[in-house]
């Protein structure tokens, strides 16, 4: 097929040497089927950030830093020079969390390259070697969603342990490959220990799955598996070999109801004696 003209530099550089076809196109990219040498991998272009549907929303690109001044003074201001450099941050986001993720174990795609905008990356493929589907098309038996939803839960811990959430999880975002399930679309993704809204993404996350794959097995519904690994990484006991339960106690400590009543009682006699201060003022 005629190459992307985005994908024109690639081929011009020895990186991809045919175009076999497009994936899909969704709302930040287009990924393309490539072949490099022997090897089928998928090419995936970034759309120009007026033609993409996703937005850099602050809550995501919160702490997400540039170490040249000019291009940080330019990106603050939204000139045009600031507003390429924004882009080519929030592409660039994806490449860095791929190749932590990939290094830490988490299951992604491998990343191979990042040239002119392009990222070059494992084609996650099914047992009968195409192109594998996404969590939404496939239907699961109780016990299929009880192990995929817990190998997901481990995932995310392996993600938080790297220091990444990935901000935007959902039965749209991973492939079932013939291993399991593999956790692709990561430019949002956000620093867990940088960004203030951290918690409520990872909540989030782990929600949107748990829902997910509560149609299969309604039983994951009543688990708390979101409060349970925040807690352990804000206590410092995280580690990817941890075991969870699905269950969370609060730690809060008990309500002191004698303090609570003496502040209501103190409450009433303030007002009591505001009032009676009022009257004595009309008379």
């Amino acid at each position: 097929m005629k190459a992307h003209k985005r994908l024109e530099p690639l081929i011009e550089d020895g990186l991809i040497d045919e175009v076999v076809r497009q994936l899909m196109s969704g709302k930040e990219a287009m990924v393309f089927v490539v072949r490099c040498g022997d090897d089928i991998r998928c090419a995936k272009v970034y759309k120009e950030a007026n033609k993409r549907s996703f937005r850099q929303a602050v809550d995501y690109t919160e702490n997400r830093k540039t170490k040249n001044s000019r291009q940080a003074r330019a990106m603050a201001k939204g000139s045009k020079f600031g507003r390429e450099k924004q882009e080519e941050a929030w592409q660039s986001a994806e490449v860095d969390a791929l190749y932590r993720l990939a290094a830490a174990g988490v299951r992604v795609p491998t990343p191979y390259n990042f040239h002119e905008g392009v990222l070059l990356m494992e084609l996650v493929t099914d047992a009968d070697g195409n192109a594998a589907p996404r969590l939404n098309d496939v239907a699961f038996t109780v016990d299929e969603a009880r192990q995929h939803h817990h190998t997901l839960m481990m995932e995310v811990v392996r993600m938080l342990c790297a220091g990444i959430i990935h901000g935007d999880l959902s039965e749209y975002n991973i492939l079932v490959s013939e291993d399991g399930p593999v956790i692709i679309d990561l430019p949002q993704a956000v620093d867990a220990a940088g960004n203030n809204h951290a918690k409520a993404m990872l909540t989030r996350d782990v929600n949107n799955l748990t829902t997910y794959f509560g149609q299969f097995d309604p039983a994951l519904l009543s688990t708390q598996y979101a409060e349970e690994i925040w807690s352990l990484y804000e206590h410092g006991e995280l580690n990817p070999d941890v075991k969870l339960t699905g269950r969370f106690e609060s730690t809060l400590p008990p309500v002191d109801l004698e303090g609570v009543m003496r502040e209501i009682d103190d409450a009433r006699e303030a007002e009591a004696a505001r009032l009676l201060r009022l009257q004595e003022l009309n008379e």
